[in-house]
């Protein structure tokens, strides 16, 4: 539509210049076409772009449905081998119900990480003393760059010379995954009230509000 309308454009201004016989009775372009024409492509980039953002979310949404999934049998296969699914001090003390702040889960996250990955110390690399650990989960990551910003895929990792920190698991939005085994009678001696008996798993998806749990993306 655009390129129809530049196009036009072009047209209309050499026909205008062959007609130009040294009088002002026809200019190029007055100033309501250029008005028009600037709207026309004001709205046609705001689609664009509407279109874009929402293909964008979609495709997270998407990729969180489909990592949570993912996770949650990594966790089913955890307790196959344990007799209980990944549970630590900060999964205990978690809240889905209670707690919408994403940067409240990086703790419990980065636990989860740990267990599943076989990675205890946190530091991206399976250490001798961790080669008996079993991975539940191949995590996707790339290294952050020498300034520690840059980090692609599914873990948020900092960088200090040459040792790396894991710091929790990352969703598609930049967030971290939330996990909770509060209302696990088996893993916790004094359950509270959460979603599922056995481990809550989400993505906040960047609700707006945070605390908006039909936007979010869950195991419940």
């Amino acid at each position: 539509m655009i390129r129809y309308i530049v196009t036009a454009l072009h047209r209309k201004r050499a026909s205008a210049l062959q007609r130009f016989n040294g009088s002002t009775a026809e200019s190029a372009f007055t100033l309501i076409e250029l008005i028009v024409v600037v709207g026309i492509i004001t709205i046609l980039a705001g689609l664009v772009l509407t279109t874009v953002g929402y293909a964008r979310k979609k495709g997270a949404r998407a990729r969180a449905e489909t990592e949570i999934a993912a996770i949650a049998a990594a966790c089913e296969n955890y307790k196959a081998d344990n007799g209980v699914y990944p549970t630590g001090a900060a999964s205990i003390a978690l809240n889905a119900q209670t707690s919408s702040d994403p940067t409240a889960y990086q703790t419990a996250s980065q636990y989860l990480y740990g267990e599943l990955s076989g990675d205890r110390n946190f530091n991206y690399v399976i250490d001798q003393t961790e080669q008996g650990n079993r991975s539940y989960f191949a995590f996707k990551a790339t290294p952050p760059s020498a300034d520690g910003t840059s980090n692609s895929g599914m873990l948020s990792i900092t960088r200090s010379g040459s040792t790396y920190t894991v710091n929790h698991i990352i969703d598609p939005f930049g967030n971290s995954y939330g996990y909770s085994t509060i209302n696990n009678p088996v893993a916790n001696p004094n359950p509270m009230p959460g979603y599922n008996p056995t481990f809550d798993l989400w993505s906040t998806a960047n609700a707006n509000p945070a605390s908006d749990q039909n936007q979010w993306i869950k195991n419940w």
